[in-house]
């Protein structure tokens, strides 16, 4: 009868001691594969942030999820160093990988959208705005990068194109410089390349051109047209006198009348004042505004000027003569509607 109960006993200790067995695993289970239930957020982790205010930054973000998923993080031997960057987490993500993730520095990447810029700084503060730094850490590695591969300050804006882009956080400057360069440095196949030396231009020369025709007009069909009547005037040797170039002298965009006084400004970006091209462009073109330069068609158009319905489009001539009639109309509807800067 004792051995009986001895091995009664003995079979009741271990029935508890494999219901603790799953109750564990199955508690353990359910810890590790519960879900982040909140909106999704970002989660940036600076160099050299300490442990605890990653903690903290993950609570904030993350709610109780944050405290579990640092719980892992520290399970896994994260550190910091790698940890460093900025993560997604969305919703329905299970904590365990959140927390691999940030272990294994695993980024997402940050896009960046550069359109309608005109300055290096206005360039500067849109990269800046989605990364780890400011705009003055982009401008210094402009200055260090650049030169290197044959840019002048004057013409930096030719190193670069509008477009959307993908970043770590965490990327040095330096580094974004250089692969928005490489980005550029693709565009300039040997065929354009080659376009452009019949033409008698640089590529830096090509991005100044477009530059003034995209400042000109926001009609697509009619920047060909722009562009081939600044080549004429080029080939010619006549000054370009070109609004926009008087306009970026004088350092206000918004101009819709140019009066004496503005030409008169002692700029080398005058171009009612110096022959040729401007020092650079004065704005970061588009590529389909290169294009349009390195494709424009042929014409005899010396003259431009906008048309007298504020179409935003333009009458072009061939003689002074007639481009003054052109000029005296718009002039005209500019007294009319009251416009006189």
């Amino acid at each position: 009868m004792k051995k009986k109960g001895i091995k009664k006993t003995i079979g009741c200790v271990a029935g508890v001691i494999i219901l603790l067995v799953i109750a564990v695993a199955a508690g353990g289970y359910f810890y590790i594969s519960k879900q982040y239930k909140g909106n999704d957020a970002w989660l940036y982790v600076p160099q050299n942030v300490t442990t605890e205010a990653l903690r903290d930054s993950l609570s904030v973000n993350l709610g109780e999820t944050g405290e579990r998923v640092h719980l892992m993080w520290t399970a896994l031997d994260g550190k910091i160093a790698v940890a460093h960057g900025a993560y997604l987490i969305k919703s329905g993500e299970k904590e365990l990988d959140i927390a691999r993730r940030i272990a294994r520095g695993q980024q997402t990447p940050i896009k960046v959208t550069i359109n309608n810029v005109r300055t290096m700084e206005q360039l500067a503060e849109r990269i800046a705005s989605k990364m780890e730094w400011d705009s003055a850490d982009f401008l210094l590695a402009c200055d260090i990068v650049l030169p290197e591969y044959g840019f002048k300050k004057e013409t930096f804006p030719a190193a670069f194109f509008p477009d959307t882009y993908e970043f770590y956080w965490s990327n040095e400057p330096e580094r974004v410089v250089k692969r928005l360069l490489e980005y550029r440095n693709n565009y300039w196949t040997e065929e354009r390349r080659e376009k452009a030396k019949l033409m008698g231009l640089t590529p830096v020369e090509v991005s100044t051109v477009a530059s003034i025709v995209e400042e000109e007009t926001n009609k697509r069909d009619e920047r060909p047209i722009v562009a081939r009547l600044y080549l004429n005037r080029l080939n010619k040797g006549m000054m370009l006198q070109a609004d926009p170039t008087v306009k970026y002298a004088v350092g206000d965009f918004s101009l819709r009348r140019i009066t004496r006084q503005h030409l008169a400004i002692t700029s080398p970006y005058n171009t009612y004042k110096n022959v040729g091209l401007p020092p650079g462009p004065i704005r970061i073109v588009e590529k389909a505004t290169l294009d349009a330069v390195l494709n424009a068609p042929k014409h005899n158009y010396l003259y431009m000027c906008a048309k007298e319905d504020f179409s935003g489009r333009h009458n072009f001539a061939t003689d002074l003569t007639t481009h003054q009639r052109n000029a005296a109309k718009y002039h005209a509807e500019l007294n009319r509607r009251k416009i006189y800067k």
